[in-house]
């Protein structure tokens, strides 16, 4: 058995200790040794164990006092995640594209199924000025995925979501939400298509089906 296999194992374990004892934040772990004994493993794959969730943010560490769950909050791995795996920025540029290759999809998607009175509650939150342009494209997107009610790719897009926080994100300005909304009731499919490649041309200089190779820079709109 490879070291990465045990220890995978033991991060299992351990979660499933934690949810057998019905442990909750603030509730303490048994120390190495104790927990070793429980799950029969090495100590030194126990430690491994800990300090991968104490680096998620999973657990904390007391001096003199052992070793505490925290209080998960989702942004902490992602953010540190993001830092290793977003590092250059070609995988930046790639990240934010395939953010907005989903959106554009969920637009679509949703055409058939949106209605007058979704339409008219969208276009209140896109002329709200008290929003910021990320709650307002949080909101927005968020009322089309439930519009067409597909959970993974709901996840998928909040996940990916969670990523772009932690990068300078192009945010679509109010034009761009009103004329999407007039799509809608002007029942032009094929141009919901065109309007977000045309912002994707302007954004990351690539379109929905050609990827220019020669550009991976973001360039940002000056509207935006």
């Amino acid at each position: 058995m490879t070291g990465q296999k045990v220890y995978q194992e033991v991060l299992e374990e351990i979660r499933h200790y934690i949810e057998k004892h019905q442990l909750t934040s603030g509730d303490k772990l048994p120390s190495e040794r104790e927990m070793a004994e429980k799950l029969q493993a090495s100590r030194s794959s126990v430690r491994e164990a800990f300090r991968a969730m104490e680096l998620l943010g999973l657990i904390e560490t007391r001096r003199g006092e052992g070793t505490f769950l925290s209080t998960y909050r989702s942004y902490q791995s992602v953010e540190l995640l993001a830092s290793f795996i977003l590092r250059e920025s070609d995988k930046k540029n790639d990240l934010l594209f395939t953010k907005t290759i989903l959106e554009k999809e969920i637009s679509k998607l949703a055409f058939h199924l949106i209605t007058k009175e979704d339409i008219k509650h969208l276009s209140i939150l896109v002329k709200t000025s008290s929003y910021s342009k990320e709650e307002r494209e949080n909101i927005f997107f968020q009322t089309l995925f439930d519009i067409v009610d597909n959970t993974l790719l709901m996840k998928i897009w909040r996940l990916l979501q969670a990523y772009t926080r932690t990068l300078e994100t192009i945010y679509y300005d109010v034009t761009f939400y009103e004329k999407l909304l007039q799509l809608y009731l002007k029942k032009e499919y094929e141009a919901i298509e065109k309007t977000f490649d045309k912002w994707l041309n302007l954004t990351y200089k690539k379109d929905s089906i050609h990827i220019h190779e020669s550009s991976h820079v973001i360039h940002h709109p000056q509207s935006v």
